[in-house]
């Protein structure tokens, strides 16, 4: 039986993330998506950690293997005032799929959500 763990990233998880990223970029070139995709392990050490990281995020490890990550930052509503989570990405490697692991992400960010105060968690995707 795997053993699925969801812990916060850290800056050991520069190359796993980077690696699943790449993932994440394929699938939106498959698509049609012509843009750059610029995110590596560089700029997640850089953007997500310091005095003002731009984002912070989980990951899932099935069996010490790094599988799928979910990174998130917090916005503010000023008309209903109310923090709210808002995910940036959510990636499931394509061999791990199938195993709750995405849903076990969106679930722990949920958690991280209400520890944190916001009253909304949000997410958008992209419809192919």
């Amino acid at each position: 039986m795997s053993k699925l763990t969801i812990r916060a990233c850290t800056r050991g998880d520069a190359n796993a993330l980077a690696r699943l990223y790449q993932q994440s970029a394929a699938y939106l070139r498959s698509l049609g998506d012509k843009g750059t995709f610029h995110f590596n392990a560089d700029a997640y050490l850089r953007d997500g950690f310091g005095e003002h990281p731009a984002f912070e995020g989980i990951l899932a490890e099935l069996d010490n293997k790094a599988v799928g990550y979910l990174l998130y930052t917090f916005t503010y509503d000023t008309d209903r005032t109310m923090r709210i989570l808002y995910v940036l990405d959510l990636l499931v490697d394509e061999h791990a799929r199938r195993q709750s692991i995405g849903r076990k992400l969106m679930e722990r960010a949920n958690e991280i959500a209400k520890a944190r105060g916001a009253g909304e968690l949000f997410w958008a995707v992209y419809k192919n």
